[in-house]
Formats: structure tokens, sequence, C-alpha cells
């Protein structure tokens, strides 16, 4: 039996977090798990935990590229598990600077012990104090005489994806892409306006200890910029519901109205839904499709606990038209799509070793047939709002041109004249919402709004 020490040692939570990451679980949502088995554990450890398990996905190509100039054997050859650990020993050489050499050398060698790997101590130690030794005559592809190998192994992008950036952005764009990927994404919340405002729960945040600010472009949004260990307020009580301000820009495009039927496509986990809720006082009636029943249930407890009214969620494959909704009887559809997700590596690190390129192909007809099955559930003169969280071209620009051409009855609407000014360097030349990292701080969305005739 592992005694408690070493049950709530960080480092070791972080390798076992990671090996299930590797084994195909989400990094968010193991983390999640893991952290709740262990309530006891130091707000500092939690920390510790949270930085090495997205610090080593997010850096993985650039911890990689530096192990390589120190092991003889090819990385790929290595066990799984001294593999990690070299990663998690790597990172805390290069990116902790509180972290003393000796003690991220030391912890990684008793870690291999504790995971009886005792075969691998030595080489373990060997290649991690020769990294320490050797770190400051690392020597990184130079961003303007090797673009691609820069993005590659300095910002940790798999090859496919630098190329790809490297083609469609420009080299600077792409390594300012690449750059803010690397960072943590603020943490923010959408004030339930059922509720409360975001001035009476800024005066809460403060109050409470917490330091936060409103969000730039979202009226509702607050950001979070300093946290204590206690709660936010009103948690229980419904006031907030954690959500990036981009994400925060999409149901408001739609514009629901009350007294109006609505359509959430692919609703869960609900933050979207429970928006064109509010946005509409509660007084719209939605209807909230996704394919799995246990997603579905967390929009229903999402709409609990913010105490939305008016939202029906039922689980449904929309390779089929939900018999359930008549054609032409929707106000609005929002159709949040599944996608690539390339504009939430910071949030979802792994995304970018597990996509592959064949597999934008695979989400664009996806994507495709979700719209052919909801568009002609929209009334003439209502609203279709397509929206993902990604940039490539498959998924965005060339999936509404596509719909466009399938379906004439639709037309864009630019957003020029439907939105804020200050939300005017947000659109692209199409009038469509494209926000970027690198540029005001926002996950990567795109969004273009529809109108039938």
């Amino acid at each position: 039996m592992q005694s408690p020490s070493v049950i709530n040692d960080p480092r070791r939570l972080a390798f076992d977090i990671l090996e299930r990451v590797g084994g195909g679980s989400y990094a968010d949502r193991a983390l999640d798990a893991e952290l709740q088995r262990h309530p006891g554990l130091d707000p500092r450890d939690r920390g510790l935990v949270t930085e090495l398990v997205y610090g080593v996905l997010r850096q993985q190509g650039r911890l990689d590229y530096a192990l390589a100039r120190f092991c003889k054997q090819p990385l790929g050859k290595l066990e799984n598990r001294v593999r990690q650990l070299l990663r998690l020993g790597t990172y805390q050489l290069l990116c902790l600077d509180r972290v003393p050499e000796s003690a991220a050398v030391n912890t990684t060698v008793q870690l291999a012990r504790q995971l009886e790997l005792e075969r691998a101590t030595g080489f373990v130690n060997g290649i991690l104090r020769s990294l320490a030794r050797g770190r400051e005559q690392l020597t990184w592809p130079d961003a303007g005489r090797e673009p691609l190998a820069h993005l590659e192994h300095a910002l940790s992008l798999p090859r496919w994806l630098a190329e790809r950036w490297l083609s469609e952005l420009g080299a600077v764009a792409a390594q300012q892409l690449a750059a803010a990927l690397l960072e943590p994404a603020p943490f923010s919340v959408r004030v339930n306006t059922l509720k409360t405002d975001r001035a009476g729960f800024l005066q809460a945040l403060s109050a409470a200890g917490h330091r936060a600010e409103p969000t730039r472009f979202a009226p509702e949004g607050v950001t979070l910029t300093a946290r204590t260990a206690a709660p936010l307020p009103g948690d229980a009580e419904g006031w907030y519901q954690v959500q990036d301000e981009a994400s925060m820009l999409i149901a408001p495009l739609l514009a629901p109205r009350p007294g109006e039927r609505l359509l959430d496509g692919c609703a869960a986990p609900g933050g979207k839904t429970t928006h064109l809720a509010a946005l509409a006082g509660n007084r719209a009636a939605i209807i909230a499709l996704d394919l799995h029943p246990q997603r579905i249930r967390l929009v229903e407890q999402g709409a609990a606990r913010l105490g939305c009214a008016g939202i029906t969620a039922r689980a449904w494959d929309l390779n089929c038209p939900p018999p359930f909704v008549a054609p032409a009887s929707c106000d609005g559809v929002l159709v949040d799509a599944p996608c690539s997700g390339l504009g939430v590596l910071r949030r979802n690190p792994e995304a970018r070793w597990r996509l592959q390129p064949a597999d934008i192909t695979v989400l664009a007809e996806r994507q495709a047939m979700i719209l052919n099955q909801l568009a002609p559930l929209v009334k003439p003169g209502g609203r279709l709002v397509y929206a993902v969280c990604t940039n490539t071209p498959e998924e965005t620009d060339r999936q509404v041109a596509a719909f466009l051409a399938r379906d004439p009855d639709f037309r864009l609407e630019p957003l020029t004249t439907l939105v804020p000014d200050h939300w005017r360097g947000l659109l692209d030349a199409h009038g469509c919402l494209r926000t970027w990292p690198h540029c005001y701080g926002l996950d990567g969305f795109f969004a273009a709004r529809l109108t039938r005739s």
C-alpha cells in the first residue's frame, strides 16, 4: 500500500493524468477527476499538478526537441512511461524557474522508483543532469531562417499543422498564433443575467477576495485575474457559467427574442443554450439536441443550476432530421458544430498531438451533413448561425460557401451592422466573426449568420 505522501505527490498525480491522456482521456476531465479524488490536496500542489499536466502537453514538441539533444536513443523507441518521466523532468528544468535543478532531477528519479522503473533510474538521472548542465547552450531553430522548424520545435506544433499555418497565415502570424497557444487560457465566466448583473457580481468577487475585470467584448463576461482559495460567490445559486469570452459572443449573433422558437443543434454541455435562454429573458422555447444522452444530462443540469426555463433537451443523431421538429418551424437555429478545435488548443492541448490532417476532412463532411439536416427547420425570414472553434478554411469559409451553393434559399448576412461598433475588429472581410488567441486573447472562433428568404 502506498503512503499518503506518495498518493498526494503532485508529480505522481500529474504523471498518472498524463498516462490517462496518452490512453485517450481528455486532459481537463482527467485532471478534474483526479483533483476531486484528492480534496485535501494543498492549493499549491493542486496548482503544480495543473501546471505540469497542461505545460507538458502544450510544450511536448519543445521538450522532445531538447531531450533529443541529450538522449542517444531515439525518443520514439523509449518505453512510454520513461519518455513521460523525461518530459516531466524536462518541463521543470526548462519552464519552471521556481523549481531548483536538483529538485527537478531528484523528484523525477524518485518517481521512477515509485513506478517500479528502477532499471531506468540511472538513464533518467543521466539525461536530466546532462540537460541541466547544457540547457544554456541549447539552440533553437531561428524564426527568420527556419520558420517551419521554429514552429515545430520552439513553438511545439506538430509538423503538419506548422506547415498548414505557415502556408495559410504566413510566418509572422503563424508564430504569433502558436506562441499564444502555449500560454494558459484566461479564466472567464458569463454572468447569469437571470440571477444577477455584472456589476453586482464583480462587487461580490471583490468582497470575497478575488480580483476580476469585465471582459472587453462580451457584456456579461468577467475574467478572473487572481483567485483566493475561497469558492466564487453565487456558485450554488447559479450566478455564473464558466465560459470563454469568444464563446459568449456566439449566442447574441442569433439575436433571440421572447416568444420565439429556437433550436440549438449541438448543444452540450449547454453554455450557449443557457445563454440563449438568458438573452430571451427565459421567454423563448428552446430545443437543445446532442448525440449522447449523458451529455444531454449536462445541458439539463446546467439549465437547472442557472434557472433557465423553456429548454427541452433531447438526444438525437443528426444523421437523420429530427421528426419532432416540423420543417420551417424555428425562428432561429444555432449550429455550434463539432470541429477540429484548433482555436481552443490552450484549453485542450492534447488535441494538437491527436488530430491528423484527415480528421479535418471527416469533420467538414459531418458539419455539412448537420447543416443539411437543420437548415430546413428555419422559418422563412429566420436566422441560422453556424459556429466552430477552429480556423481551417474547410470548416469555416469553404463550409459556408458550399452550403450557400447547395441551398439558395439562404444568404450570408454580414454582421457589420448587427454587432456593436467595438466588435468590428473581430469581423473578417465577409462580415463573419473570426477571433484569434493572438488577437485580444480570445479563443479562436468562427461564426456566420445566414438568413432564409
